[in-house]
């Protein structure tokens, strides 16, 4: 009996050159099955949506590219273990737009004479090429560099890789001077006339900017936005607090006539994406920038709905034991891990889960994101 098929045929894995997929030779169907059991295995929810799934090949919206080699034969990819480079401009992961735009922008390391950072040795200016493509084929591209040495150059060549790429929107140079294992420094130097790129999501187009976080495989993300809004309409909130809001995804989805809509996100950007992208779609809502446990013990009553979307790590116990004894009715958690996901609803007792759907954000990868409705016992 044959052996079932990989789920994508990739050079690049088969030659042992990257190994980041880690589910590769398993067949699509075989992986998400397998991360459906684990979340079903950790969290008990009475109903489970069908998962949403995710196209095998060109569903990565970002490219983060370490750049090695040489100004005349960079490399964008990866590095070796001994900090050699590994060329991936090809990846099938990344959407057509990163695909044709890679090539051109390795051009563009030769072009302005942008020497790749070296870890070994400890020099070099330019660390990696960070890409984000929307869904309307517009692009915004990161320079991180260790100082501003190059800047002059790129600017003056910058007008080449504009016409070299039409859709090019954004472009920055972000500095990140220190020798460790950091994607990117907290100066960002914005060399375009826009400073944004619209991310098309449903009903919402939100905006991005180079520091801003959004989810990596628009097409899930869109769904998965897509399935928080219509459990929130369902239960119908008047006042809605959207925690860990980032650029407003959940927020301005959930945002309706009548309805309070308040975002909290740490960073700065995130919150002025989101209040951009608010005022663009004439939808009401308040974003805050501030720590989500402490906005949320300081407030005086508690809102009808909850929404949480924390990194990893979860949202802690702090955040849990607030919305355990704060009266929340309803709260709609976005996880993406299924472990510390278990590990806060274990201190929420008195919100029961309802329903769930899993959402294959990243395939060929353990990792995935759930969708969890709870409500108060």
């Amino acid at each position: 009996m044959a052996e079932p098929a990989p789920a994508l045929a990739c050079h690049h894995f088969e030659a042992g050159r990257c190994r980041s997929c880690t589910l590769l030779p398993q067949p699509y169907d075989a992986q998400l099955a397998a991360k459906v059991d684990r979340t079903r295995s950790l969290v008990d929810v009475p109903e489970w949506l069908p998962p949403v799934t995710s196209p095998a090949a060109g569903f990565r919206n970002k490219a983060k590219m370490a750049v090695a080699g040489t100004v005349d034969a960079p490399t964008l990819g990866i590095l070796s273990p001994a900090g050699a480079g590994i060329d991936l401009v090809d990846c099938p992961l990344h959407e057509a737009p990163l695909v044709a735009a890679l090539p051109v922008l390795s051009e563009f390391v030769t072009r302005a004479r942008l020497a790749p950072y070296s870890v070994p040795e400890r020099r070099g200016e330019l660390k990696h090429v960070l890409a984000t493509a929307s869904p309307d084929g517009e692009l915004m591209v990161r320079l991180v560099l260790r100082s501003r040495e190059a800047e002059t150059r790129i600017r003056k060549h910058l007008p080449w890789l504009l016409e070299r790429l039409p859709g090019l929107r954004v472009v920055s140079l972000n500095l990140q001077p220190e020798h460790k294992a950091v994607l990117e420094g907290p100066d960002e130097i914005v060399l375009t006339p826009a400073a944004t790129l619209p991310m098309r999501t449903g009903a919402v187009t939100l905006r991005l900017r180079p520091q801003s976080f959004f989810q990596t495989n628009t097409a899930v993300a869109t769904e998965l936005y897509a399935t928080a809004t219509r459990w929130a309409d369902e239960l119908a909130p008047a006042s809605v607090l959207d925690l860990y809001s980032g650029v407003g995804g959940f927020a301005l989805h959930l945002a309706s006539p009548g309805r309070t809509i308040t975002g909290v996100e740490v960073s700065e950007e995130a919150v002025a994406s989101a209040r951009q992208a608010a005022a663009e779609a004439d939808r009401e809502a308040t974003f805050h920038a501030g720590d989500a446990t402490a906005y949320a013990r300081a407030l005086e009553a508690p809102p009808e709905l909850v929404v949480v979307n924390p990194p990893r790590r979860g949202i802690g116990p702090e955040l849990a034991d607030w919305l355990e004894g704060s009266g929340v009715p309803h709260v709609l958690y976005s996880s993406c891990n299924p472990e510390s996901l278990a590990r806060d609803l274990a201190r929420m007792p008195s919100l029961l889960p309802v329903r769930g759907r899993v959402l294959d954000m990243f395939p060929h990868t353990a990792h995935h994101e759930v969708l969890v409705e709870l409500a108060r016992a």
